[in-house]
């Protein structure tokens, strides 16, 4: 995946990232801010600017995105996939009530009209902790976590096998957090639906997810079991970067990476993250491993996986 920019060509936002869920299954993708993940999200429904330029294929349900006519698109949207932005506050229309929002993937697809709707949106609402009266309140009536619960019975308005949550629970403070997570793994597990978790936050997407796929500079760079220890440098260090509550010597002297990721226009030669790993080998300046098995279900991009 590539944008354009102006005239200086091409810049790539994503490099050969390859993911499968499987039917009720939940996977976590996590790095920094500008690895690529939103940007693998939102090419999953063609939801990209128009300088973006995706290449190969995307598979839901038989069907590649990446062809579909732009009605049968439409069609997709909401009933076979959904997706979950990060800020509720910009994701739902402050003039309309709440209700009527959560109704409109239903009657757009004709799933269901007049007082069908009315009762889906009550059950939704029910079904994500809300009061069913809650329909009848305006964005702005609501905290922040309602609101994301209400992007959440949107999302699930329509049934659909695939969700896509980005970065749900960032904006959130710790407590309303664990209930929207809470809220989210007994959904997944009560209509057997698959989900697409972004976070920078491992320790969210391992709370919720069967696996973990780890980007840095728009590739993957380790993917496998979320109960499992990391092989990568860069997913141990991303690991190592929270502060442990309780324990005055990770919040006093954080463990974390000193730089920035490569800009995508100027990307190092060899392994991307070598300029910042602490244990590179003089062969990865010049060398750029793919994934390979580095034990039980995981694989990781590097060299030294399997010492």
């Amino acid at each position: 995946m590539t944008y354009r920019i102006g005239s200086g060509g091409e810049v790539p936002a994503v490099r050969g990232v390859s993911l499968s869920l499987a039917a009720g299954e939940a996977v976590g993708l996590a790095g920094e801010s500008g690895s690529g993940k939103s940007s693998v999200a939102l090419a999953l429904l063609r939801l990209l600017p128009r300088t973006a330029v995706v290449g190969g294929q995307i598979m839901l349900d038989g069907e590649d995105v990446l062809t579909m006519k732009w009605g049968r698109l439409r069609a997709v949207r909401w009933s076979s996939a959904s997706i979950v932005f990060q800020g509720a506050q910009h994701g739902l229309n402050p003039v309309r009530r709440i209700g009527d929002q959560i109704a409109e993937p239903l009657l757009v697809h004709r799933m269901a009209s007049g007082t069908a709707a009315d009762a889906r949106v009550r059950e939704l609402l029910e079904q994500v902790g809300l009061p069913a009266w809650r329909a009848r309140s305006y964005p702005h009536e609501l905290s922040g976590g309602q609101r994301q619960r209400v992007m959440i019975a949107m999302a699930l308005a329509c049934a659909p096998q695939l969700i896509i949550a980005d970065e749900p629970t960032t904006a959130l403070d710790l407590m309303v957090q664990a209930q929207v997570l809470t809220l989210i793994r007994q959904l997944i597990a009560d209509h057997g639906i698959s989900l697409l978790m972004i976070s920078h936050d491992l320790s969210v997407l391992a709370d919720v997810c069967d696996r973990l796929a780890v980007m840095y500079a728009g590739r993957l760079v380790e993917l496998g079991p979320s109960s499992g220890s990391f092989e990568h440098p860069y997913s141990k260090a991303l690991a190592a970067a929270f502060p442990t509550v309780g324990d005055p010597s990770s919040r006093l002297a954080p463990r974390g990476l000193a730089g920035d990721p490569p800009d995508p226009q100027k990307l190092p030669d060899g392994c991307s993250f070598h300029p910042r790993c602490p244990v590179a080998l003089d062969i990865c300046s010049t060398v750029d491993v793919d994934l390979r098995p580095a034990g039980a279900d995981r694989t990781a991009a590097c060299v030294r996986v399997g010492e």
